[in-house]
């Protein structure tokens, strides 16, 4: 994080903090709660879903995760707030609620598993135990 304030200082000339949006800024501190939010409904849009839970704190981002093949909406989303305190209210009061017409389920988001840049493979079902496995001699 040092190097990369150094360079981008350098060459630019303006502070490190005004080249990157508040909302990574303030991930970066650790203060920031990313809340889960399942049950939407397909035509629930970010700004709608931002300004459901912007009653209960200041949302700093929202996220609805949409189909690759049909850029339809998948059914869930993410919501961001600035502190923990904000998310933890909208969790207690949002849950269970209806918002366009479908009772939505809120929860903390967990993190993001890691494959190392690559999707995870398929390997098929699981191989027998060895000690299960039949000599030809002892099936006759």
């Amino acid at each position: 994080m040092a190097a990369l304030r150094k360079i981008v200082g350098s060459r630019t000339g303006l502070p490190y903090s005004s080249l990157l949006p508040p909302a990574l800024l303030i991930s970066c501190r650790g203060i920031t709660s990313k809340l889960f939010v399942g049950g939407l409904s397909f035509y629930t849009n970010e700004k709608g879903l931002s300004e459901a839970f912007s009653e209960h704190g200041q949302v700093i981002d929202t996220k609805i995760i949409m189909d690759r093949v049909s850029s339809k909406s998948k059914g869930f989303g993410f919501v961001t707030f600035a502190s923990e305190d904000e998310a933890h209210k909208a969790l207690t009061e949002m849950n269970g609620k209806e918002l366009n017409g479908r009772v939505i389920f809120v929860d903390y988001a967990k993190p993001k598993a890691d494959f190392g840049e690559r999707m995870p493979i398929a390997r098929g079902p699981p191989e027998p135990a060895p000690h299960s496995i039949q000599k030809e001699s002892e099936i006759i």
